[in-house]
């Protein structure tokens, strides 16, 4: 990144977006190789590729991005709080919302996917991945 974009925008969140799309990536092939070859049932493939990617991204973040140590069940209980509350925020609260008050529910989706984005990002920069100085 040229300097002035490194001051602006913190490391972390580079390898955040990067380590997101390609989870995003796996999540998308594991629910075609469920649903697709092994012909489970859509509600089993996409959990089971969503809780897959989502255990992906904890490790890989934790290992790669934020480079940390620590107790790992503490992180791990903290990342599926943030988890449950994304979800609970911005799946079912604003995605729903935003589609019940008229908005076209793939940008009502996408908007909510902005905001967990964002507040993921947070959550495993100052909760889920925190250091003590």
């Amino acid at each position: 990144m040229p300097g002035w974009a490194r001051e602006l925008v913190p490391a972390t969140a580079v390898g955040f977006a990067a380590l997101s799309a390609f989870t995003y990536g796996v999540d998308l092939v594991l629910l075609g190789v469920g649903f697709d070859l092994l012909g489970l049932p859509y509600p089993v493939a996409v959990t089971l590729a969503y809780a897959v990617a989502l255990a992906l991204a904890f490790v890989l973040n934790r290992r790669l991005n934020f480079q940390v140590g620590g107790h790992v069940g503490r992180q791990t209980a903290r990342y599926v709080l943030s988890v449950l509350a994304n979800y609970a925020l911005f799946i079912l609260l604003l995605a729903s919302t935003l589609e019940a008050v008229g908005v076209n529910y793939l940008l009502a989706r996408l908007t909510a996917g902005a905001c967990e984005a964002v507040f993921m990002y947070l959550m495993m920069r100052l909760v889920v991945f925190r250091q003590r100085r």
